[in-house]
């Protein structure tokens, strides 16, 4: 049996939303979709193939649909973070990890 002792210190908030992460050391995007969101940080599902470790420090693109992106005037929402956790536990079925993501 295994015990999780919660973290969380803001209300997370399920949302199924496309994103692509950046990984500076891969010099390339990833993309993935995010489970859930808070205002301190995201938990992503990526392929099990993105070669990211937690410490990494990336860039995460959250695209908008065309009415918010003229009401915000831009495309995407860039948010900047730090890998804090890689899960690899009940996603594999689906060939995708979880990465959780504190913003910077």
């Amino acid at each position: 049996m295994e015990t999780i002792t919660e973290q969380r210190m803001d209300t997370r908030t399920n949302l199924a939303w496309p994103v692509s992460i950046w990984l500076p050391e891969a010099n390339r995007f990833f993309n993935g979709q995010s489970l859930n969101i808070s205002k301190t940080g995201v938990f992503l599902s990526v392929p099990v193939t993105t070669p990211v470790h937690a410490g990494n420090i990336v860039e995460l693109n959250f695209p908008r649909t065309e009415t918010l992106a003229r009401q915000k005037g831009g495309f995407a929402r860039i948010k900047t973070g730090k890998v804090v956790r890689i899960e690899r536990r009940n996603m594999l079925k689906d060939a995708n990890i979880g990465v959780a993501v504190q913003f910077t």
